[in-house]
Formats: structure tokens, C-alpha cells, sequence
């Protein structure tokens, strides 16, 4: 099932079904330890509605599809991001840290957003001004409970200043965490099963209006299975209304910049599109 957050509501999608439903607390939802079950229950008070409402419904305008959650992400979970990675620190002595990482037992786990800093669906998203390299970054996001299960994915963007990261990896927390340097959506996929690793995720860049970029990878790339990160996430760390955690990428734009105007689209099978825009803070 797919659960959206409108301005005023949720629309639910089920099993060729929608549901439109009242405005819900999402820190309350998703501290659910029973996800699925309890959308499936809570729906059938919900109005029944045809495909057509729902999609007039859903192009009016969509929210991030979370309370206060905080996001994390994973690093160099990918073969393409590890060689990323060593290629722009190699000058600054860092590349080595990157192999070890990727190879290592321990994965790169790190602080990324929270909800004050997530656009929504449709708007926005932001490149610092003090970056000269910047870039999107589409990544398979977990939905977390509590307890720590995975209850659900979404799509997410990374965006991330390569300049920045590749000058020392110390810098990491600036290359990735600011104003507007994430965004999920559009969706929560609620699922008790894992997502097929056949799934791919896709990237497609703007600019003007013409494709300027695009790229894609099946999930069969991912090195660090998502319940495994899950698994290391938890190790340290308690999360009373969940969270949720980008589980890396495997498509980085080579010799390519984000510029204000930019229009970003990442599309993971099953999940939906998200689209955002790029400015400048």
C-alpha cells in the first residue's frame, strides 16, 4: 500500500483502491509497530474514491511524508559511490578511507536531516553557495519503526556538495547536512515484504527543460542489504517515533553540477517518482 500526507489529509492507495482520510499525526503513525495491519483497519472508516479523484487529488500538491523523524543515511554502499568518492578526495589524501570503508565490517552510517530540513514533494531543494560541485544523490530509503523493523521504503535525495566532501572527508557533515539538502517522497510504500532487489532505481536531471543527465541502478548493486543497516543504525541509538535511514547510491553524475533551476526526478519501481527543484542557499 501507498500512504501520501496532503495539505489538509492523507490519501491511502490499496490494491487499485484509494481511501481518503483525515489529517493524522505522523509521529503517532509512524511509532506504530504494526504499520500495514493498522492502515489497513484504520482505511475502512476512510472515503472510498475513484483513481481519477485520487490523482486530481495528488496533483494539487504533496507534503514530505513524515512528522519529526530524523533521517540518516549510509555511505559507499555501492561499488560506482566508493569509486566516486576515492576519485574527488584523491588530491586532499583521503581516498584510502573510503576503500577501507567499503570493505570494512562497520558501515558508514551518518546524520543527515532533520524535518525542518526535508523539502517536500514538487518544491524545492538546495546547493550552498559556498560549493562548487554539487549533486543530486537517489537512494532507496527505509521506513523504521521503533523496534527497529523495517516497515516500508520511500525515495529519497541525498543532495550532497562533492566539492565540499572531497576538500577533507571531515567535512562531511557540511557537504551534507543544511537547508533543504533532503527530500522523500512521494510516498511511503507499506510493505511486510522486502522490495525486490530487482528493482531499479533511476535518476533524471533538467535543465531548461532538456535532459541533461540520467542514469540508473538495480538494487542488485546495493553491498549492504537494508537490514543490515537497519541493524547497525539501532546499535547505538533509539528512535521513539522511528526514522528513517537513505541507504546510499549508485549513481553519481561524473563531470556534472548541479545550477539553480535544475529539475531533479528519482524513480524507484514500486515506490512512485519524486521530483524537486534546485535553488541556492
Amino acid at each position: 500500500m501507498k500512504i501520501y500526507k496532503l495539505p489538509a489529509g492523507t490519501l491511502l492507495q490499496h490494491e487499485n483502491q484509494a481511501f481518503l482520510g483525515p489529517e493524522i499525526d505522523w509521529d503517532v503513525l509512524l511509532a506504530n509497530e504494526n504499520l500495514e495491519n493498522h492502515l489497513s483497519s484504520e482505511s475502512k472508516s476512510w472515503k472510498a474514491i475513484s483513481s481519477e479523484e485520487a490523482e486530481v487529488i495528488l496533483s494539487k500538491g504533496i507534503l514530505s511524508p513524515m512528522g519529526n523523524q530524523e533521517i540518516w543515511a549510509a555511505g559507499v554502499t555501492y561499488y560506482r559511490s566508493r569509486t566516486a568518492r576515492m576519485e574527488e578526495s584523491q588530491d586532499a589524501g583521503g581516498a584510502d578511507f573510503y576503500d577501507k570503508v567499503y570493505n570494512a565490517d562497520r558501515p558508514e552510517l551518518f546524520f543527515k536531516a532533520t524535518a525542518s530540513r526535508v523539502s517536500a514533494p514538487g518544491g524545492t531543494v538546495n546547493i550552498r553557495k559556498d560549493s562548487t560541485w554539487d549533486v543530486p544523490e537517489p537512494e532507496l530509503t527505509l521506513v523504521i519503526s521503533p523496534s527497529g523493523k523495517i516497515q516500508g521504503y520511500t525515495c529519497g535525495n541525498d543532495m550532497s556538495s562533492r566539492s565540499i566532501e572531497g576538500e577533507n572527508p571531515l567535512y562531511l557533515p557540511q557537504a551534507k547536512v543544511y537547508a533543504g539538502c533532503a527530500a522523500i517522497g512521494p510516498c511511503l510504500y507499506i510493505t511486510g515484504k522486502a522490495i525486490q532487489e530487482t528493482a531499479t532505481i533511476r535518476l533524471e536531471i533538467f535543465r531548461d527543460d532538456v535532459l541533461a543527465f540520467v542514469g540508473e541502478t538495480p538494487l542488485t548493486q546495493l553491498k549492504r542489504k537494508p537490514h543490515e543497516l537497519a541493524g547497525w543504525l539501532f546499535r547505538g541509538n533509539t528512535f521513539p517515533i522511528g526514522c528513517f535511514l537513505m541507504t546510499g547510491t549508485g549513481i553519481v553524475p561524473d563531470d556534472f553540477t548541479l545550477e539553480v533551476g535544475d529539475k531533479v526526478r528519482i524513480g524507484i519501481d514500486e515506490i512512485g517518482v519524486l521530483e524537486n527543484t534546485i535553488a541556492k542557499i
